[in-house]
């Protein structure tokens, strides 16, 4: 009994020998890449053509004079500097000379000094 389980560890040892063997050949292969399939063209669309949109003028932008004499049109009976410093955010050189540049325009009067309303 003792001489068959030597001769079965025998081959055993032999047939695990030669399973790490194959184990390392078949690792080595490299993996086979999947065939990618042929796209089939695709029918053409017919497109319509676009229509141009119609141009539209550059918006304008809004100049610190623009800011100042909305602020201005909101107080009926005039607004101070000390305001309008307040509500644009403005420094005080910028209100001056943005109200200065209303007045050539004639937009802006002053009835007092420091006072200024819509014509």
């Amino acid at each position: 009994m003792k001489k068959d389980l030597k001769a079965i560890k025998k081959e055993i040892k032999a047939l695990s020998t030669k399973v790490e063997k194959i184990y390392a050949i078949v690792s080595k292969l490299k993996k086979p890449k999947p065939v990618k399939k042929v796209a089939k063209a695709k029918p053409v669309k017919k497109t319509v053509a676009k229509k141009t949109p119609p141009k539209s003028k550059p918006t304008k932008m809004v100049t610190a004079a623009d800011t100042v004499f909305a602020v201005i049109k909101e107080f009926k009976n005039g607004v101070n500097a000390a305001t309008l410093v307040e509500k644009t955010g403005f420094n005080r050189q910028k209100i001056y000379d943005s109200v200065k540049i209303l007045k050539k325009k004639g937009m802006v009067k002053s009835p007092e000094k420091g006072i200024y309303v819509k014509v």
